[in-house]
């Protein structure tokens, strides 16, 4: 992948750098669809971003990091969104704006008294009454702070043991924050590069009036996008979606025109990766809809675990990068576990 020349100046107005462009940011959501949308305009990795910044010194930028600013679930500290965007080679006159639109953000994200230094600017000389006030207010914030430490710790010790214990059905009301044993998958795949292409044949019903075609893949690794053709003709494409450092199965269903299923007994499907990121695979479900009813009309098993399905269906990969076994957890809302 060409990378343009560290300092390189973006020729589009600050205006166009997101929708609106960053002083129409008013709130986290705001910010998060910013940032995400200069992330793909930059056409670059995590882990080149994590490069770029090792390389220039200053604040890191670790890929869990990015992956949970991209996709809202952690305010970014504002020298690390100022070096996320450095990295994505926005230029360093546009970095005011953003640098206002953060500021603007975090003053909705602070609840009153949890900044020391903004309380006492606020509070006038001389009036003990708001002083004891301010006070009471941080005392409360460190208390909050002292109990939410031991409970982050426990959370991660029950996540911890649950990895080492048997897959059960998850109780209903269980907490969102708590990995399911059930939800925890253990599954080997292949993955390939930008370039790098997978073949397979699948079988459906002639009688068919749809197919959708749906992929396991680990979404640790963000913005995956691979072109699909069906028997040679273009037919879909898999769409790039936000890394998750978290919960990182996910199964996407991409839909096959008719037109290219109806009335035949077989499909060979390319999938061919057009992202940096690269395009990983561990199971294909198929599924095709006769007499108005979506049922199961194949399934292609992906890894070195199971070569027979491989071997059955045809399978074939073009610039292999790596093959091997993973153990993530799907999300706790099972709605959650299906993508478009």
């Amino acid at each position: 992948m060409s990378e343009a020349p560290q300092g390189d100046q973006d020729p589009r107005p600050a205006a166009e750098a997101g929708e609106g462009g960053p002083e129409s940011v008013t709130s986290h959501e705001d910010l998060v669809k910013l940032l995400a949308e200069q992330f793909a305009r930059a056409d670059v990795s995590l882990r080149e971003l994590q490069t770029r910044a090792d390389r220039a010194g200053g604040t890191r930028l670790p890929r869990s990091t990015c992956a949970d600013m991209l996709a809202g679930r952690r305010f970014p500290k504002k020298a690390v969104m100022v070096a996320f965007l450095r990295g994505c080679r926005v230029p360093d006159h546009q970095l005011p704006a953003w640098e206002r639109a953060w500021e603007r953000v975090r003053v909705t994200q602070l609840p009153a008294g949890s900044n020391e230094s903004a309380t006492q600017a606020m509070t006038p000389p001389g009036d003990p009454a708001t002083a004891r006030a301010a006070g009471r207010r941080r005392r409360r914030a460190a208390l909050f702070t002292a109990a939410a430490v031991p409970a982050a710790a426990a959370i991660l010790g029950v996540v911890i043991a649950q990895r080492a214990t048997p897959q059960r059905a998850a109780p209903e009301g269980t907490p969102e924050h708590v990995v399911d044993p059930a939800h925890i998958v253990s599954d080997d795949g292949r993955a390939f590069p930008r370039g790098g292409s997978s073949r397979f044949t699948v079988t459906v019903n002639p009688a068919n009036t749809g197919v959708r075609l749906i992929r396991r893949l680990d979404a640790g690794v963000g913005l995956q996008r691979a072109t699909i053709t069906v028997d040679g003709a273009p037919a879909a494409e898999w769409r790039p979606l936000l890394e998750d450092g978290v919960y990182k199965w996910r199964d996407q269903i991409v839909t096959i025109p008719p037109d290219l299923t109806v009335g035949r007994r077989s499909l060979t499907i390319v999938n061919t990766c057009v992202s940096p990121s690269g395009f990983n695979e561990f199971r294909y479900t198929v599924e095709h809809q006769v007499g108005g009813v979506w049922s199961t009309a194949d399934t292609v098993d992906i890894g070195r675990d199971h070569t027979a399905s491989e071997a059955a269906h045809d399978y074939r990969v073009v610039g292999e990068d790596w093959a091997g076994t993973q153990t993530f957890a799907y999300p706790p809302r099972k709605e959650a576990w299906s993508v478009q």
